[in-house]
């Protein structure tokens, strides 16, 4: 991390409620970034406690590496993306686990650092990648496509009222210069919106949707909920704090696919229907922060925190 610059980790008392960690037990955070819940984590399951934490920026790794340095247990810590969850897990030896947390997005630390291109706040180079050591940068990605591919892009990544209108003015200015830095790009947004000042800078939905295409984090997102889900031992547990609408809704449809529901049958009784593993919900709503830690954590404000467990055997026969 940058001088001065701290990393909060967001609904800390919420996710650790929502994981139920106990002595000895397994788990996965599959978003570690600074460790922050990683630590709680493994203070909760003691000496005996095992975390295997994933990440794909390898500077927030190192970071980790030194934060988690005397805490009890066991922490393996892997360069890596969660959407390999399933297959990493198990390759260091996490085959069946108590807990999975996914916290998705940027965390403070990373928006903080202008060198890594994801805010409009501070000038840098347009890269947005969470692994600087591969992939396309921001830049690349606008360099490639043309008026319609970044029109589609705003509006489903960024739900931007005004995608055809910004995507537009992109192209007509990266005819004139090619655009490498947030600044510009910022400006270029702000222009065609015809932006003169407010609380929210237009910049901001389309600054999501680069970011959230450059690493495929719906994608990524998908596959872990996929692969994380079954690993979970019975009783087990897993908790995603989102940040966007969008996924929060991947979160959403993913764990109610798979609490199911029950289908009345013609000839009387019910059949329940969904996917398996099958799981019930923590809580049916999502939890979302207090207005203490809001006020303490400005961009704690969108998150939500949905958590599901994995039935027992005698649970899941009963529904089958």
């Amino acid at each position: 991390m940058g001088v001065g610059t701290v990393h909060v980790s967001v609904m800390m008392a919420e996710a650790l409620a929502a994981l139920a960690v106990r002595p000895g037990g397994v788990y996965i955070d599959g978003t570690l970034g600074y460790a922050g819940h990683a630590w709680e984590i493994l203070q909760r399951a003691g000496p005996a406690g095992r975390l295997l934490g994933l990440d794909r920026d390898q500077a927030a790794l190192s970071q980790a590496s030194v934060r988690l340095q005397g805490a009890p247990g066991t922490a393996v810590l892997v360069h890596g993306d969660h959407s390999a969850l399933g297959s990493l897990a198990r390759t260091h030896g996490f085959g069946a686990v108590d807990g999975v947390l996914l916290d998705l997005g940027v965390n403070s630390a990373q928006l903080d650092l202008a060198e890594r291109g994801f805010s409009f706040m501070r000038d840098g180079p347009l890269d947005m990648r969470l692994d600087g050591s591969q992939g396309e940068t921001a830049a690349d990605w606008l360099a490639r496509s043309d008026e319609g591919a970044l029109a589609g892009l705003f509006r489903t990544l960024g739900e931007e009222p005004r995608a055809g209108t910004i995507a537009r003015a992109i192209v007509r200015e990266q005819r004139r210069e090619p655009i490498v830095t947030t600044a510009r790009l910022a400006q270029i947004v702000a222009t065609a919106s015809h932006w003169h000042g407010g609380r929210r800078h237009p910049a901001t939905r389309v600054f999501q949707a680069l970011r959230m295409a450059v690493n495929d984090e719906l994608g990524a997102l998908r596959a872990a909920l996929a692969e994380g889900l079954p690993l979970l031992r019975p009783g087990g547990r897993m908790v995603v704090i989102s940040f966007e609408s969008l996924t929060d809704r991947e979160v959403k449809t993913a764990f109610a696919a798979h609490v199911g529901r029950l289908v009345s049958l013609p000839q009387g009784g019910a059949r329940w229907e969904g996917q398996l593993p099958a799981m019930a919900f923590v809580q049916r709503h999502p939890a979302t922060p207090g207005e203490t830690e809001i006020a303490a954590n400005p961009r704690a404000r969108s998150a939500k925190l949905r958590a599901v467990r994995r039935l027992t055997p005698v649970e899941e026969a009963q529904l089958l």
